[in-house]
């Protein structure tokens, strides 16, 4: 899932391999959100989906973000849904449009988008392209080429992306300059 636009083209991109029903990627919310303030727009966040078989949800979930993200709201419903992993466990997917009207969405379109699984492929695309990278869990992050694998160990992690982000971005700024 990405919401580039030809004004962010120039930006450097981070995948987030995300799950959204994935405890360790709603601990991970922070860091997204920290790294979304630190850089603007310097930084593009990429959700790319890797639903695990253990969770029964995440698959409908990252249907649904795709969906949030074609009526113009895929981070803000990528967050709400994270922020209560619990009830995505209990309530499945009437709980994916429930947060889909909360946030002014047509939940209508939302209910007939996993029916019809108009974003089927989005999402097998994304997990396909991880499992070639080496993704093996969520929250994955890659940046200029770098795998860093927060499912294991989320401890210090945004430092390194961090790090790695602020060396790519003086590479840029002293090739253009």
């Amino acid at each position: 899932m990405s919401d580039s636009s030809p004004a962010r083209t120039a930006a450097l991109v981070l995948d987030v391999w995300c799950e959204l029903q994935c405890p360790d990627c709603r601990t991970a919310l922070d860091d997204v959100r920290a790294l979304r303030a630190r850089y603007g727009d310097r930084l593009e966040l990429r959700l790319r989906h890797f639903p695990l078989e253990k969770h029964k949800h995440s698959f409908a979930a990252a249907q649904a973000a795709e969906e949030a993200l074609e009526q113009g709201k895929g981070w803000p419903y990528v967050e709400a849904v994270l922020e209560r992993v619990a009830e995505l466990d209990r309530q499945g997917e009437p709980f994916l449009v429930e947060v889909a009207r909360e946030l002014g969405l047509d939940a209508e379109e939302f209910d007939t988008a996993l029916i019809d699984g108009r974003h089927i492929l989005a999402v097998d695309a994304d997990q396909a392209e991880g499992k070639a990278i080496g993704v093996t869990g969520t929250p994955t992050y890659v940046i200029g080429g770098e795998r860093l694998d927060g499912g294991k160990s989320q401890e210090g992690l945004r430092e390194r992306i961090e790090h790695i982000a602020d060396r790519l971005l003086a590479d840029r700024a002293s090739e253009e300059g």
